[in-house]
């Protein structure tokens, strides 16, 4: 087994980048086109609504290379695109956040204090 010396995994492995302020009308296909420009694109996500079904005006695309993605930020952040100015970076770890409803005091006017009181 051939190990990969730590200064080209870098390069190897796909670099995930945020495209926030999207034109609500970009899709997927576009998007693809626009960072194909900047090297090989390994997936891109619009990302939609769960309820709906309509694009949040955010999306991730991931580029094999690292350099072709740290051009790609330089390049595109404030450029415009369908009317908006794009921000690119790279993307961060999702964060844990608590879950919302229920429980004692949370969502909902569930626990002690919350929501309606019969009144007599």
């Amino acid at each position: 087994m051939r190990t990969i010396p730590r200064s080209r995994k870098k390069e190897i492995m796909a670099t995930k980048l945020y495209i926030g302020n999207l034109s609500f009308d970009t899709t997927e296909s576009e998007l693809r086109e626009i960072f194909a420009a900047f090297g090989d694109v390994a997936s891109c996500n619009v990302i939609t609504d769960r309820d709906t079904g309509r694009p949040r005006g955010f999306a991730f695309v991931e580029l094999v290379s690292a350099d072709a993605a740290n051009k790609a930020i330089a390049e595109l952040n404030g450029k415009e695109v369908g009317g908006r100015a794009l921000v690119v970076n790279e993307a961060r770890p999702r964060e844990d956040r608590p879950r919302g409803g229920g429980g004692f005091g949370g969502g909902n006017g569930g626990g002690y204090g919350g929501g309606r009181r019969n009144r007599y």
